[in-house]
């Protein structure tokens, strides 16, 4: 097996935590930054860091959401209410108590059409939602 070949298998081995390190040994002794756009000398970082450069945070994205009521107008309680008993599933006489405190989550993850739906049928009643 050639030295090429050994050190990938070794890299498979690697933790996050380990290949994060080995990232920043090889800056450090090289004089490089795994971070800056490729150069010569940079194309060999990434490949020997094992994918460590991939472990980097990357914004997920995101598929389930929460749907927050933020205020409801005075003048439009009743049907506001309304549209809260039936997204909440919640009983007539706890509607009131439900959104005593706001801002308040409705629905808890959930897919975004099932919360775009639901901050549409609040603000269509009247509410300031939103969709986080």
């Amino acid at each position: 097996m050639s030295a090429v070949n050994e050190i990938v298998e070794k890299l498979k081995t690697l933790t996050l935590l380990e290949a994060s390190e080995l990232v920043s040994k090889i800056e450090e002794t090289f004089g490089v930054d795994a971070s800056a756009p490729a150069g010569g000398a940079m194309m060999m970082a990434p490949a020997a860091s094992g994918g460590a450069v991939e472990a980097a945070p990357k914004e997920e994205e995101k598929t389930l959401f929460d749907v927050v009521l933020e205020e409801i107008p005075a003048d439009k309680k009743v049907s506001i209410y309304k549209v809260v008993r039936s997204i909440a599933n919640i009983a007539v006489n706890q509607v009131k108590e439900f959104t005593a405190t706001l801002p308040k989550a409705i629905k808890e993850s959930v897919s975004k059409e099932e919360a775009e739906a639901a901050k549409q049928q609040l603000q269509d009643a009247g509410a300031k939602v939103k969709v986080v």
